[in-house]
């Protein structure tokens, strides 16, 4: 889709410069990109703080619990009973 902008050829041409692009096609989209980015980065910082837990959450507890809910001959890495079948062609 063509897409018409009017903007400041010495910005997109300082930009394409730093960014070491060959178009102005490529500098536009790399900067949308890099703009979306930081956007959606400063949106996960405004989380900070807002989210509960658990202070007297143990994680070495909890995985030490799920180990020993594991059969023994999984835990150690061993395989199953399965056999491999060829194709005889």
């Amino acid at each position: 889709m063509p897409t018409i902008l009017a903007s400041d050829d010495r910005l997109i041409e300082e930009a394409r410069k730093l960014g070491r692009h060959r178009t102005k096609w490529e500098t536009v989209t790399a900067a949308l990109n890099e703009y979306i980015q930081r956007r959606k980065q400063q949106n996960i910082l405004s989380l900070f703080g807002t989210i509960d837990y658990e202070q007297t959450y143990d994680y070495k507890r909890e995985r030490r619990r799920s180990q020993r809910q594991i059969p023994a001959r999984v835990a150690r890495g061993e395989r199953g009973s399965r056999r491999r079948v060829s194709r005889l062609n």
